[in-house]
């Protein structure tokens, strides 16, 4: 077949079969003509090059397998060559995720140390909701922003997190701005994303569930769901049903009644912790994660 046929069968480019062809690896015939000309098993050959690619290979690295291939091995992993090229890349794979993993705890360090610098305000002291540990969730209901219907006091077993915040803003709508001057309702957006970059690791850390929880409508928290790429569902509540149900702490704003930020850890439908007040949102995540981990240990 020739350079074009191959590149249309293998979803791949006509820059890149050359480039296999110059280092070697798959290599045509030439004919009379001069035209190039590749043999059928050229197809599996530039197929298992591009599969072991997506693994973190290197082009030189997939030579055995290709040689094997083309020697007609049915199954190109099976040599000594193929496994110890496996071998390698594992070790450097595990030693780069050594090096990340201490990059990331280091920064973590630094973030620590830089909010623990930082001068805010301290919060009001009326509405303290720690009084709230140990009571049972009320068996409120809500339609979260997937769809799907949450009763809070049916979460279910282990541990659940709701995180409970004041408002989203959208991208070119301004907040009002009685907002600017209540402590906690700035960065509306940072809460959610911080839970969402460190969903994974709070769900390992113990959490089976997490949601977030404002008085906001539906609309805006589909909306704001569907920006951030949300992995976890919100839970719309205007009415302010929660609040009235366990005497959470609110703001008014404007014309908006609001919740004040804080975070409620579930276990099996009974209040276990309450983080407020909540200074630093956008380290907040890590907070619950590192809470969430000291009572697994």
């Amino acid at each position: 077949m020739r350079v074009g046929e191959l590149a249309r069968r293998t979803g791949t480019t006509i820059r890149a079969l050359r480039y296999y062809e110059s280092v070697g690896l798959v290599v045509p015939r030439r004919l009379g003509n001069g035209y190039r000309e590749y043999d059928p098993v050229a197809v599996r050959m530039v197929a298992q090059i591009r599969e072991l690619m997506t693994l973190g290979l290197s082009v030189e690295e997939t030579r055995p397998f290709v040689e094997s291939i083309a020697a007609g091995a049915e199954d190109a992993d099976v040599c000594a060559a193929a496994l110890a090229t496996y071998r390698g890349t594992i070790t450097a794979l595990q030693e780069r995720i050594g090096r990340l993993t201490a990059q990331r705890d280091a920064l973590n360090a630094r973030l620590d140390a830089a909010a623990g610098k930082i001068v805010t305000a301290a919060p009001p002291a009326d509405g303290d909701p720690h009084g709230l540990v140990g009571r049972r969730l009320p068996r409120v209901g809500f339609y979260a922003t997937d769809g799907r219907p949450v009763d809070l006091g049916a979460l279910g077993p282990g541990r659940s997190v709701i995180f409970v915040y004041p408002l989203t803003g959208r991208p070119g709508v301004d907040l009002p701005n009685s907002l600017l001057e209540v402590h906690g309702a700035l960065g509306g957006n940072e809460q959610p994303a911080w839970f969402r970059d460190h969903h994974a690791e709070i769900r390992t850390a113990g959490a089976e569930r997490v949601y977030g929880l404002s008085a906001q409508s539906t609309g805006y928290q589909r909306e704001l769901v569907h920006r951030l790429r949300l992995p976890y569902p919100l839970i719309p509540d205007p009415r302010l049903t929660l609040a009235a149900a366990l005497g959470l702490p609110t703001f008014t704003a404007g014309d908006m009644t609001l919740y004040k930020r804080l975070t409620l850890i579930i276990a099996d439908d009974v209040i276990e912790h309450v983080f407020h007040p909540i200074l630093y949102p956008a380290s907040h995540a890590l907070d619950v994660m590192r809470w969430l981990t000291k009572k697994r240990r």
